[in-house]
C-alpha cells in the first residue's frame, strides 16, 4: 500500500518523456437514470461556492449534515431504490442510520471532489493499492482504460495521476443530468478539470479517447449503469440478475487498450483507498468474438463490484432502479 504524499507514483507518458439469462442482450429500458432531473438550485450552487472559497473545507464538512438529512428525507422514490441496494449489500433490512450513511457518504465524495479537482490534497489522506501493476501496464506504452463505478470518488483516482506525475487522465461521463455537481467542480478546478472530461455521445468523443491513449495516458468509464438505448447482459449482481451495460466493454475491445479496475473508496472525512486491479489485456482470448467477450468481462466486472459494495455498502450510490422491479 502507498500513500499519495510520496512522490512520482506512476511513470511518464511517452508523449511525456450465471443463469441463462445472465448472457442474453436486452434492449434497453425506456426509462433512463441519464434524464432523472437534478437536485438544487443555481442560488444554492452560488452559495456552496461562496462558503467553501471564504470558510473552506471544514464548513463545507459540517454544513454535509442538513445537506444530507434534507436530501434523504425529500427524496421518497431515491430512499425507496437506496433501500434495495443496501438490503442486498447488508443482507439485512436497512434502517434510517443506515439510509443517513449512504446520503452522506455520496455527499461527502461531492464536497471532496471540489478539493481533489483542485489539486488541494494536502490535507488528505489516499493510500493506494496495485500501484505496480498500473506502472507496468502504462510503462507498454499503449495507454490505459480504467472501468471504475458510481462507488466513492474516481476524482481520487486523479488525485494519484496529478501527483507529480506527468500521465494523462481523461474521463469519459455523462453530464446532462449532474449540470450543477460539474459546474461547482469546474468552479474550483479550472479549464484544466472541464478540458478532462470528454462528454459522451459528443461527435468528436471517440477521437478524444484514441488521442489520450495513443500518448500512453488513462481514459477512465463508469462501468455500472446503462444510458438510454445501450445494449445490456442480465448478470447476477448481489444474489438477483440486474442489466450490466455491455458498451464499455465492447468499447474496449474496440480500442485495443489494457483495461484495468479501478475503485476510489471513502473510508471517512478526507480518507480514501485507491485500489487498481489489472482486469482484462487486448490479446485475451476469446477477442474475435466481441459480444461473448463483452459479456464474460460483465460478468467478472459484476463480481468484483459485488465483492466492493460488500465490504464497503455505503460506498456505491445508486439512487435509481438498477434492478428494474418496476418493469
Amino acid at each position: 500500500m502507498t500513500a499519495l504524499s510520496r512522490p512520482s507514483h506512476l511513470p511518464a507518458s511517452p508523449a511525456a518523456t450465471g443463469q441463462r439469462s445472465a448472457t442474453a442482450d436486452l434492449p434497453a429500458a425506456d426509462h433512463s437514470w441519464t434524464k432523472t432531473p437534478e437536485r438544487g438550485t443555481d442560488g444554492a450552487l452560488r452559495l456552496m461556492l461562496w462558503i467553501l472559497r471564504r470558510l473552506g473545507w471544514r464548513a463545507g464538512h459540517l454544513l454535509l449534515y442538513p445537506i444530507a438529512g434534507y436530501f434523504l428525507a425529500s427524496s421518497p422514490r431515491q430512499r425507496g431504490h437506496a433501500r434495495a441496494y443496501l438490503r442486498r449489500a447488508l443482507g439485512r433490512a436497512p434502517g434510517a442510520l443506515d439510509l443517513f450513511r449512504l446520503w452522506f457518504a455520496f455527499s461527502s465524495t461531492i464536497l471532496d471532489r471540489v478539493f481533489l479537482t483542485s489539486g488541494r490534497t494536502e490535507k488528505y489522506r489516499i493510500e493506494v493499492e496495485g500501484l505496480d501493476a498500473l506502472k507496468a501496464t502504462l510503462a507498454e506504452g499503449r495507454g490505459c482504460l480504467l472501468l471504475g463505478a458510481h462507488f466513492g470518488s474516481f476524482e481520487a483516482l486523479r488525485a494519484v495521476a496529478d501527483a507529480g506525475s506527468p500521465v494523462e487522465l481523461a474521463v469519459l461521463m455523462h453530464e446532462a443530468n449532474a449540470r450543477r455537481v460539474q459546474a461547482l467542480v469546474t468552479a474550483f478546478g479550472g479549464p484544466r478539470h472541464a478540458e478532462a472530461v470528454i462528454p459522451l455521445g459528443t461527435a468528436d468523443a471517440m477521437l478524444r479517447v484514441h488521442e489520450v491513449l495513443a500518448r500512453g495516458g488513462m481514459v477512465g468509464l463508469l462501468a455500472d449503469r446503462r444510458p438510454h438505448g445501450e445494449r445490456v447482459a442480465r448478470i447476477p449482481f448481489l444474489a438477483e440478475p440486474a442489466p450490466l451495460p455491455l458498451g464499455p466493454h465492447l468499447l474496449a475491445g474496440m480500442l485495443g487498450a489494457p483495461v484495468m479496475l479501478a475503485f476510489g473508496i471513502w473510508q471517512g472525512p478526507r480518507r480514501y483507498l485507491v485500489r487498481f486491479e489489472p482486469f482484462a489485456d487486448p490479446g485475451s482470448p476469446g477477442r474475435g468474438n466481441r459480444d461473448a467477450t463483452a459479456r464474460e468481462r460483465a460478468a467478472r466486472y459484476a463480481a468484483r463490484l459485488e465483492e466492493n459494495c460488500r465490504a464497503h455498502p455505503y460506498n456505491w450510490f445508486n439512487f435509481h432502479d438498477f434492478w428494474e422491479e418496476a418493469r
